[in-house]
Parts: C-alpha cells; sequence; structure tokens
C-alpha cells in the first residue's frame, strides 16, 4: 500500500478541479445519478466462487470485500481512539512525574529544616521551650522568651503541617501515577488487539481480490461504483436536495477547501496527512487546519459534535454512516461529500447518500 499520496489518476485531477472549479457548493447532481443505461452486473465468479471465498458470483465477493473493509474500519476507529488515550495518558503520567519530583524537593527541604530544629532542640540540653522561660529569674528575658517561644512553636506547627500536606500530596500522586499505568497497559492492549484486528480484516480482503483477475477486479470496481450511484439516486429521490440551501458559513469554506484539496490522496488507517488518510483522519485536519479541535475518530465525533437535522446539512458538516457510526465524510454541496472510502483507494467526491446515513453532525462555530 502506497502511503505517499502520489498515486493519482485522470480521473482525480478532474474531480479536483471539478470542486476547485465550481466551488464549495457547486458539484453537479447529475455527477451522483444513476446512468441511464447502467452497466450490466455480471456473474462472473462461477460456482464456488474464488478459491476459498465461498462464494458463487462476483456480487457475493463484493458483498464479503465491502464487509471485510467495514469491519476493518470499525477497528481502525477502536485503534484510534486507544491511540489517542495513549497519548493522553502518557502526558498525564510525565506531568504526575514532574509534580512528583517537585513534592519531593519540598520534603528534602522540610526535612532538613526539620533536622536543624530537633539538633537546636539537642544543643539546648533537649529541655523545651516554656520549661526554660519557668526557670527564667528576669521578667525581661521572661517576656522576650515567651515571644519567642511562641514563634517557634508556630514554626515548629508550620512545618510538621507542611510534611504533612506534602507526604499526603506525594501518596496521591503515587496512586494516581499507578491508575495512569494501568490505564494505559489498557490502552496498548487494546490498541494493538485493534491492529490485529485491522492486520487480518485487510489481508483476507486483499487475498480475496488478488485471487481475481484483471477483469474481474475492473467489474468489482464497476459494481462498486453501481452500487453507489444505486443508493444515491434513491437519496436523491426523496427530494432531499430541495430542502438543502445554507450556504457554507467562512470556517466551514476553510475545512471544505482544504479537505478537496486532499482529492487523489490514499486511504491509510490511522493516517492524518499530509500524504494519507483515514476517513476521521480527514475530517480532524480539515476542521483543525479550518481552526477547530474536533475528536479523532467518527464515532467519538458522532457522540460529541452537535447533531444538526439532514435536511439542515451545509457544505462542512460530517456526515456520520452506519449504524455503527465507522465511517465519516464532509459535506461538500448539492449532494455530494469528500472522504476517504478504504484501504486501496483514494480521498474522492462521492455521493452523500451513497452509503447508508446514520446523521450529521456540526463542529462548533461551523
Amino acid at each position: 500500500m502506497r502511503r505517499d499520496g502520489r498515486g493519482r489518476g485522470a480521473s482525480a485531477a478532474a474531480a479536483t478541479a471539478l470542486v476547485c472549479a465550481l466551488g464549495v457548493t457547486a458539484v453537479p447532481e447529475s455527477a451522483y445519478a444513476v446512468p441511464d443505461d447502467p452497466a450490466p452486473r455480471p456473474d462472473a465468479g462461477g460456482p464456488g466462487g474464488p478459491e476459498g471465498s465461498g462464494t458463487t458470483s462476483l456480487e457475493g465477493v463484493r458483498s464479503e470485500i465491502d464487509a471485510l473493509y467495514r469491519k476493518a474500519e470499525k477497528a481502525t476507529d477502536a485503534y484510534n481512539l486507544a491511540r489517542e488515550r495513549q497519548t493522553r495518558q502518557e502526558k498525564a503520567i510525565v506531568k504526575i512525574a514532574r509534580a512528583v519530583v517537585k513534592a519531593q524537593k519540598e520534603m528534602s527541604g522540610l526535612r532538613k529544616r526539620a533536622g536543624a530544629m530537633a539538633r537546636a532542640q539537642y544543643r539546648g540540653g533537649g529541655m523545651p521551650a516554656e520549661a526554660r522561660l519557668l526557670l527564667n529569674d528576669d521578667p525581661s528575658d521572661f517576656l522576650n522568651g515567651v515571644t519567642l517561644a511562641r514563634k517557634g512553636q508556630q514554626a515548629t506547627h508550620g512545618l510538621m503541617s507542611r510534611l504533612e500536606r506534602t507526604q499526603a500530596a506525594l501518596d496521591r500522586y503515587a496512586a494516581s501515577a499507578s491508575r495512569e499505568w494501568e490505564r494505559l497497559d489498557g490502552s496498548r492492549k487494546k490498541k494493538a488487539a485493534a491492529k490485529r484486528q485491522i492486520t487480518a480484516k485487510l489481508a483476507k480482503a486483499q487475498r480475496l481480490e488478488s485471487r481475481l483477475e484483471k477483469k474481474e477486479r475492473e467489474r468489482l470496481r464497476r459494481l462498486e461504483e453501481d452500487k453507489a450511484r444505486a443508493s444515491q439516486a434513491k437519496w436523491l429521490d426523496t427530494g432531499i436536495l430541495r430542502e438543502l440551501g445554507a450556504g457554507a458559513t467562512a470556517t466551514g469554506k476553510r475545512a471544505v477547501s482544504f479537505a478537496s484539496a486532499q482529492i487523489g490522496k490514499n486511504y491509510v488507517w490511522g493516517a492524518v496527512g499530509p500524504d494519507a488518510y483515514d476517513c476521521s483522519g480527514l475530517t480532524q485536519r480539515a476542521w483543525a487546519v479550518a481552526g477547530r479541535s474536533i475528536p479523532r475518530t467518527s464515532q467519538e465525533q458522532w457522540r460529541l459534535l452537535p447533531k444538526v437535522g439532514i435536511g439542515n446539512m451545509r457544505p462542512g458538516d460530517l456526515i456520520i454512516y452506519y449504524p455503527d457510526a465507522s465511517h465519516v465524510g464532509m459535506y461538500v454541496g448539492n449532494g455530494a461529500m469528500v472522504h476517504a472510502p478504504r484501504p486501496g483507494r483514494q480521498v474522492t467526491v462521492a455521493g452523500a447518500g451513497s452509503m447508508p446515513i446514520l446523521g450529521v453532525v456540526r463542529p462548533g462555530g461551523a
């Protein structure tokens, strides 16, 4: 899988030019409608389909590959979330460590002061200051001694209180560090498990595709495109475009402009640019460039960002797909969106209704 993002064909260049020439809301509706004479769906697998696939047609292979890539994308979300949490936990542990060093230095200084006070008392014969005052016959010395004794008591009390507080702080830091280490270990395990799932699903999907002949792989791509166009046409038939009218805000335009400029770059799971992206890496980076920080994963974007009705959707909004919120694209206007589809594909323009829509979210201030 190439990570340098240079695998751009003429179709990607044309799509880029189209977006740039027509503006962020000017992708033509006709680009996403079902053609009058769609290509026939061939039954190309033959009995048994590709070796070991358990399918009887190319459509079956397409469905199986699509399911594998969706499972890999869901695992990618889990991987990205675990990696983000791991980063936060590592920073928390570093912060705790710095606080511990500071508290230990303070504790060392306090112990030195306590030791100095103990030595001073020892040099005084070990007799408490109050007892020495009672044995003093000079009234003037007695009064001065009372003042000094009070100051000494206050200093001792203050020192002991600070020692106790500092020790309590060290105990809290130790407990916090222990909890963070446990969380960090959990995040690392989840990240590793998600990576194994991603690798396994992608490898199986790629094995299925590799067993197809060149003509079958091209027909497989056409099947994917046919399915997307049919879903888009069904969505457009609802009259949704008549409901959409609001233009993008300034920040929304910046986000759309950045996302559109990435067309042709490869999908790579876990990638956030600049040469490759996964689906939520693209949307997060686009909104970061526009000046808004949003969650890393499509599931967190769906959970945490404000939701808006599909009829109120405007360019820059994020469309969340599938019941498990495992995919996300950015709406760019006229029924189109930009997204990073899956491994083996590049960032592209597609119909906003080409996949099952779960809902729409809007980054704050979009």
